[in-house]
């Protein structure tokens, strides 16, 4: 039952962020600056804590992961409002004020307060709107940073905590169901590491994330190459961050969606069975998903874990491109030439050959 109620929090959580990437205004850049935020603050962390810190005893670089991983907040507030396009002054005025707090309301207080402050700007004469900023805009960042907290504790923290209680219990199913979900989150324009960061994600779930996305680095550069959706440049591009190329995978969300699902859960089951844990949070990204493991697991478990999902990845991205050889496909240059017209009619000429053969 937990593990139930876990899969349909986390399938509610994903169409909440999938609704407000698309529809809320400026939704995507501020999505796009809550992944920078987790980069910034949490990736820092995890390198230089669990890393440098932990692994290679090195107490300054331990404590300057500690002092990042402790700015999620200001992060997120700040690179929201600049996304938004407040002013740099303005926009550190709104992360400073969400000091000592976590990610996600730092991220709700920055978006709602930049509306605000951009109005400001634009409305109260030059000068004024400075001691608007300080004396309105940062009281209210803070009171609804700390608003949005006991929200988020009885949510997206509760929604982990179930994740991470079904691991326990049905392993492998819920590799299956992670390590599919994450990974086809690090293609789409949502974040991985925005999610695992919110969700708030430890132990096996997290290394599940980070492993299994490592892991889809080596499957879409197979499954893309084969595919033919772009160059050279794109394909190495997709294997270095899926989200570089989100173009393209929206415009072909079918074949990379199934994909990456399949190659994640098996990775997933892969992870879940070798029992690798990883208590950096929000670290599922390619490269440095597979470099923090080694801060929590013997390096020759790692080793050996990483290869068999990079060469069951793989193996999925080669079964994948033969699955969808005759699927009607965006490529990158029809894309950036408009060329899309063509492909829905060659995809309705192919549905109604399909329907005559039947006929």
């Amino acid at each position: 039952m937990n593990l139930i109620i876990g899969v349909i929090f986390l399938g509610c959580v994903l169409c909440l962020f999938t609704l407000f990437t698309n529809k809320a205004p400026n939704g995507g850049k501020a999505m796009g600056a809550l992944a920078n935020a987790a980069i910034a603050s949490f990736l820092v962390e995890a390198f230089h804590k669990y890393v440098g810190g932990d692994l290679f005893g090195l107490t300054f670089l331990g404590k300057l992961g500690e002092a990042a991983g402790g700015l999620g907040g200001v992060a997120a507030a700040g690179l929201v409002a600049l996304a938004m396009g407040v002013s740099p002054v303005y926009a550190f005025v709104i992360a400073v004020a969400c000091g000592n707090m976590d990610l996600l309301p730092g991220f709700v207080a920055g978006y709602i307060m930049s509306f605000g402050m951009k109005w400001m700007e634009e409305k109260v004469p030059d000068g004024l709107d400075l001691i608007a900023a300080i004396i309105v805009v940062a009281p209210l960042t803070r009171l609804i940073a700390m608003g949005t907290t006991p929200l988020v504790d009885a949510t997206l923290v509760q929604i982990g905590n179930i994740i991470k209680e079904s691991t326990t219990s049905s392993p492998i199913l819920m590799g299956i169901v992670l390590g599919g979900i994450v990974t086809v989150v690090a293609t789409a324009p949502l974040s991985s590491m925005a999610l695992t960061a919110l969700l708030g994600l430890t132990g096996t779930p997290m290394a599940i994330g980070a492993l299994a996305v490592f892991a889809s680095s080596f499957m879409n550069y197979v499954f893309f190459k084969r595919m033919k959706f772009g160059d050279c440049k794109t394909t190495i591009s997709v294997a270095i961050e899926p989200l570089s190329q989100a173009d393209i995978v929206t415009a072909n969300p079918i074949p990379v969606y199934v994909t990456n699902f399949v190659g994640g859960a098996i990775s997933g089951v892969i992870i879940a069975m070798f029992g690798l844990v990883n208590d950096a949070t929000g670290t599922a990204t390619p490269i440095a998903g597979f470099m923090v493991m080694f801060g929590f697991n013997h390096p020759g478990t790692v080793l050996l874990v990483a290869g068999m999902c990079a060469v069951s990845s793989a193996i999925c991205g080669y079964v994948g491109s033969l699955a969808f050889k005759n699927y009607p496909i965006m490529t990158k240059d029809e894309l950036q030439h408009g060329a899309m017209p063509k492909k829905v009619k060659r995809y309705y000429a192919l549905k109604r050959k399909y329907a005559e053969s039947l006929a």
